[in-house]
């Protein structure tokens, strides 16, 4: 088999419809683009969402709910995957700065400790948010959580 040897499989190509050739064609005259208004001109492109002349589908429907531009995105951090960081790493220090450097987070991320898994050693923790049960586990395993 070469490149220059190469064909479709029978049937599976149709020709295209040849349009503006003339009236035996069959598409010849107005070349399907029908008699008069924009579409027929030469030149002319539809705006995303024009329904010709219709009230388009986005002003129709009703504008609902709202969104805070002062909401405040954290990156949930559980003592399962804090635990296996300290283990990776062999440290007892964990902050964004350290987080950040090893792939964790990005530079611009905020961090939240939640207590969804087990914690087992004495951590020093610190981040920008935390849940009262994580706060209360953290200090009573005897590490310490800082809030920034």
């Amino acid at each position: 088999m070469k490149l220059h040897s190469l064909k479709p499989a029978a049937g599976s190509v149709k020709k295209g419809k040849r349009i503006a050739r003339g009236q035996g064609s069959g598409h010849g005259g107005t070349a399907t683009r029908g008699h008069k208004g924009a579409a027929s001109r030469s030149g002319y492109s539809r705006k995303r969402g024009f329904e010709g002349g219709q009230m388009p589908l986005q002003r129709r429907l009703p504008k609902r709910g709202f969104k805070n531009i002062n909401r405040v995105e954290y990156v949930a951090i559980n003592f399962s995957n804090l635990e296996a960081i300290c283990e990776k790493f062999q440290v007892t220090t964990v902050d964004p700065e350290f987080l950040y450097n090893n792939g964790f987070i990005k530079k611009t991320e905020r961090i939240k400790i939640l207590a969804n898994g087990d914690l087992k050693s004495s951590l020093k923790v610190s981040a920008h948010a935390s849940s009262a049960k994580a706060k209360l586990t953290i200090e009573e395993l005897g590490g310490s959580l800082t809030i920034i």
